[in-house]
This record gives structure tokens, sequence and C-alpha cells, in this order.
């Protein structure tokens, strides 16, 4: 049996980008995500999340215990089967299955819990399971993020591009051009807050310390095998995790979060580079609580 966590952690991501749209808005053209009244960017915990998936299925491929449930492209009743078969239940009836067996489901449920690591990490809702008979409800994992902020406010800019890929025949007749736009922020550094629940893990999911190496080591590489021209240039610049001594935690994340402190250079305006800006932790840490800075 895997060596389930048995401390609480509370981290800090810090993560920049540079002349990159960091997490488009669908609903304002895909410019990047703004909260109106700060003016600050904002990246959402599913675009994280995502990022992780997908460097743990780069570094792994699939492997045994490693699998992703949730893949682009891929249903999710596909990866439902892959459970069934697991468990040797994939040509079976359910119906006879759950007079046989009322803990059917929760077999099935740690079966996946086991094959994925994005469900042993956030958890997944499993109610449209193939056999509808069946079902592995919702999972809660013990590993949570929140949106990302930007520490400063940001200024998206909307940059005219001209390209040579005309569309049709009739246009490519009378223009040898087209223009085009993207959205980038010139500099925004960023700040995303996240929990890890050894409690949920021991009664949930069975999310290990190897598990949670590789989230460490998944976060600060996330942006590592994922560079494209439209995200522009993105790094996470540091990691700074806070380890309680027991499952349930030895003080509250708000004050362990309010312990990391960044701020603008004095000077600088506006930041356009990571040394612009100062990180500070607070060394005065409440009793039984440590701190690991990575990055």
């Amino acid at each position: 049996m895997a060596d389930i966590i048995r401390n609480r952690y509370d981290f800090v991501i810090l993560f920049d980008v540079e002349n990159g749209n960091p997490n488009g808005d669908p609903d304002a053209g895909n410019m990047p995500r703004i909260d109106p009244e700060t003016g600050c960017g904002l990246v959402t915990d599913v675009c994280l999340k995502r990022k992780i998936r997908n460097y743990v299925e780069t570094v792994r491929e699939d492997a045994p215990g490693y699998a992703i449930y949730i893949k682009d492209g891929v249903p999710l009743n596909r990866s439902d089967a892959q459970g069934l078969a697991d468990c040797n239940l994939k040509d079976a009836d359910p119906r006879t299955l759950k007079k046989a067996d009322p803990d059917i489901d929760r077999k099935l449920r740690d079966a996946m819990c086991s094959r994925f690591y994005d469900i042993r990490t956030f958890g997944a809702v499993m109610t449209t399971f193939v056999k509808a008979a069946l079902n592995c409800g919702q999972v809660r994992g013990p590993v949570q993020l929140g949106f990302a902020r930007s520490v400063d406010p940001i200024v998206p800019q909307e940059i005219t591009i001209t390209r040579v890929a005309i569309t049709t025949e009739a246009d490519a007749e009378k223009k040898g051009t087209e223009m085009g736009r993207k959205f980038i922020v010139p500099y925004g550094l960023y700040r995303c807050e996240g929990f890890v629940s050894a409690n949920l893990a021991r009664k949930s999911t069975g999310f290990s310390e190897e598990d949670l190496a590789l989230l460490w080591e998944a976060i600060l590489n996330m942006f590592e095998h994922d560079h494209s021209a439209a995200r522009g240039k993105m790094a996470v610049r540091e990691l700074i995790i806070f380890k309680h001594e027991s499952e349930l935690g030895n003080a509250p994340a708000w004050k362990l979060f309010d312990k990391v402190r960044v701020g603008r250079r004095e000077g600088v305006q506006p930041a356009r580079q990571y040394s612009d800006y100062t990180v500070e932790v607070d060394t005065e840490l409440p009793e039984g609580v440590t701190c690991i800075r990575m990055g």
C-alpha cells in the first residue's frame, strides 16, 4: 500500500507571463481575464490544473497508477470503461452486481482512484458511468487551488498582426494578406494559493507521498512543456510550501498566506520582469509549521 500523506500543506505559487495571454476569456473575445474592479489579471484554477495534468501525462505517459482521467478529446465514459476493466466488470450486468455486492460502487471508486492520478489529486464527479446502475459518485480531492491573481493591475494590449494565409480562393484574387489580432499582457506576476488535505487523502483517494512529490514537480514545471506563441513566456518563479506537523493542521491557512509578501521594488514603474519585485516570507511561523521554498 502506498504511503498516504500524513501532513497538511498550504502553498503559494508565484508565476509570471511576458508578452502573452495566460488565460483567455471566451466571454470577452479571448482577451486576458481581468477583475474589472481592480484591473488585476486572473487565471482560473481549471487552467492551472490542466497544466498539471498535462505535465503528469507527459512525464509518466499513462504509467500504471498515473493515467489522467480528464483528457483533451477523450470522453469520460471511455476512461470509465478502463476502471470497469480493472475490476473485471466490463461485461458484467450492473444490476446483478449490485445485488451480489452492495459495496461495488465503493470498490469501483477505489479502482478509479488507483488508476487515475488526477482523481487521487483533484477528485472528480463520476456519476455518468457507462453502466448507469454503477455510480462512483463525487470524489472530493485532497488538493485544491484557488484563482491566481496578478500582484499589480495588468494592461492587456490588442496587437494587430498581418498574415499571408488567405482563407478562400476568391479572397486570394483580391489581396495578398489578411489582418488578424492577438491579446498580450506585457508583463504580469501572478499569485495562486492552494491546499493539500491529508485528512481527505486518508479518507477518500489515497493520495500518497509519491503523488505529493510529483505534484510539486508538476507545479514547478507546468509551463515548461506548454509553451506557445499565444501564451508568450510563462514560468513558475517560486513555490512556497507550509508544512503542518499534523493531519488537520497547526494554523489557519490565511495566517500562513499572510506571511508571504510580494511587492514591487521602490521606483519601478511599470514592472517588466520578475526582478522588479521582492518576495519576503516571515520566518516567525506558528508552532508546528515549517516553510519550504522551491524554485
